[in-house]
């Protein structure tokens, strides 16, 4: 299940690469805006993408806490399960 939404995080991820960031450079321990090179504005649509793709919630401290493709499926995991 875990990497069936690994694999779901990364072709959201995917859509908002800059050109100059391969789609191989999205690891678990990737951070969104550092390694990946991800814009503020992009985040917010990466955000908007998960609540719709994983049908959850995010508030605003989840947003806060997604710094890498890890911390996002943790936090994915922990919302599906309380759902």
């Amino acid at each position: 299940m875990q990497e069936e939404r690994y694999q779901k995080l990364k072709e959201i991820v995917r859509t908002y690469l800059p050109d100059d960031v391969s789609v191989e450079a999205i690891q678990l321990e990737s951070n969104f805006t550092q390694e990946l090179n991800i814009n503020s504005a992009n985040l917010v649509d990466i955000v908007l993408d998960v609540e719709d793709t994983f049908d959850i919630m995010l508030e605003n401290e989840d947003m806060d806490g997604m710094q890498t493709v890890a911390d996002a499926l943790k936090i994915i995991d922990t919302k599906i399960a309380n759902k």
